[in-house]
């Protein structure tokens, strides 16, 4: 029961920390466009590439 005295203080700590963060990214803007990082995700931007030519065969 003595660890109750450490654990519960650092459960209150570590939940406060995590609500700052939120807080933090809240008012930042973090949350601002959810719909245009789920297309970038989704979207291929690099063009597609040409195969490199193969060298005929000597026989």
């Amino acid at each position: 029961m003595e660890v109750m005295v450490f654990l519960v203080p650092l459960a209150l700590c570590l939940g406060l920390v995590g609500l700052v963060g939120f807080l933090w990214s809240l008012r930042s803007g973090q949350y601002e466009d959810l719909d245009g990082a789920a297309w970038r995700a989704i979207f291929d931007d690099d063009p597609p590439q040409a195969p490199a030519p193969v060298a005929p065969r000597k026989e």
